[in-house]
């Protein structure tokens, strides 16, 4: 019996334009070069799940993209009412999973690979081949870490909740598939003691990055354009971490750079921004951009990339995206937490207010020592992360010949 492989994916993979999605589209092309693919996916809204749909149809054997449409209150009413994680609730699509067991019930598919916790739920019971569950992150620790910094209620309530619920569900799941995969090895050693499971069952596969397609040496459209040195930071702008991060950067480090160099400007470059993301580009030196085409001219044209990431999980892809740009970082240590790489050589980790505004204010006042580390960071890129190496395990792990 040939091989196929059913693909379950809580955003469609394409367009591969942040992060998760970044990771689930490598995983695709990945598992599309061992065996045909049947994608199940569910997408944020109809236009995405549009253009997924005519991207990804001819490259899949069956595609079924689904739109979710549960709002969270209605997910948090659900969810305490049947005693499970509030995540579950939101990514659970009647028509998707009828799809799925309908597929399933062909038994023309071999191997599943479900990305992301909340697909696990569309894992069958009685499944005889290999089952491979991408967690990428430990989520349960997130919502842990949320309800340790907000105690306002319900929040914390809510926060604290699900991490109970999710922590206990994820425990399950892995010890019901055949392998659990995170993006990092302190991810996965920390679902190990979560957990309980072992190294035998518990992996990390990392993240790459495409350095053809982040290069410095590519000719690019012009972005940035003003007066000034310029700090960028790029993310999905209505994902919490992302607007935590440049609220702190605006109020608590920006000003300090500014008195060093009152032309400084900070661009906030992603799509989706909050009202409160919005709010920023009243203040003097702030450019909040919205979607743009294009991440790859903004990094070109700033003289530092930073990450004041105050919660982060796994692998910042926006790091390894400016690194590959050779551009200067300046990353909190949360942000940096899951990169190979060398503080003072390939970025610079701070995490209080001066700190991160004095190591800003040094790329700023040395161009060549700045450039000189953009390209060690592009180097050790190129050289450790590849998404061809990095996702040369799926193949052993599903036990298909590469």
């Amino acid at each position: 019996m040939m091989a196929e492989i059913l693909f379950l994916v809580h955003r469609a993979p394409w367009p591969p334009d942040r992060g998760d999605r970044i990771r689930s589209w490598h995983m695709f092309e990945a598992l599309a070069k061992l065996a045909p693919v049947h994608v199940a996916a569910l997408a944020d809204n109809a236009a995405d799940a549009a253009i997924a749909r005519e991207k990804m149809a001819p490259l899949c054997k069956t595609l079924a993209v689904e739109v979710r449409e549960v709002s969270r209150p209605v997910a948090l009413a659900g969810a305490v009412l049947r005693g499970e994680p509030v995540s579950n609730r939101l990514f659970r699509n009647a028509a998707l999973a009828e799809h799925v067991g309908a597929l399933l019930a062909l038994r023309t598919v071999t191997h599943i690979v479900a990305f992301s916790g909340q697909m696990a739920q569309y894992l069958p019971a009685d499944f005889a081949g290999r089952v491979l569950m991408d967690f990428v992150d430990v989520d349960s620790a997130k919502f842990a870490t949320y309800a340790e910094q907000d105690k306002r209620q319900p929040l914390n309530w809510v926060h604290a909740r699900e991490a109970r619920k999710l922590g206990a569900f994820e425990a399950q799941v892995a010890r019901t598939v055949d392998a659990s995969l995170f993006v990092s090895e302190a991810e996965a050693a920390l679902f190990r003691r979560q957990s309980g499971l072992g190294t035998d069952t518990v992996h990390a596969v990392e993240n790459g990055i495409d350095t053809g397609r982040f290069d410095p040496a590519l000719a690019l459209d012009e972005a940035g354009e003003g007066e000034g040195p310029l700090a960028v930071f790029t993310g999905q702008m209505d994902y919490r971490p992302n607007i935590d991060a440049v609220q702190w950067f605006v109020a608590e480090v920006l000003p300090i750079v500014r008195k060093a160099h009152p032309a400084a400007r900070f661009a906030i470059v992603g799509r989706a921004p909050a009202d409160e993301v919005r709010a920023l580009a009243a203040l003097p030196g702030v450019s909040v951009t919205g979607e743009v085409p294009d991440v790859r001219p903004w990094l070109a044209a700033a003289d530092a990339v930073v990450a004041p990431l105050l919660l982060a999980r796994g692998v910042q892809n926006k790091l390894l995206e400016a690194m590959a740009m050779a551009r200067p970082v300046v990353a909190s240590a949360a942000a940096a937490t899951g990169i190979d790489a060398t503080p003072g050589e390939h970025l610079l980790v701070a995490n209080d207010p001066e700190a991160m505004a004095a190591a800003v204010v040094r790329l700023f006042d040395e161009p060549a020592a700045a450039a000189q580390m953009g390209r060690a960071a592009r180097e050790r890129m190129i050289a450790r992360y590849g998404w061809d190496a990095r996702l040369a395990p799926l193949a052993g792990l599903l036990g298909l010949a590469a």
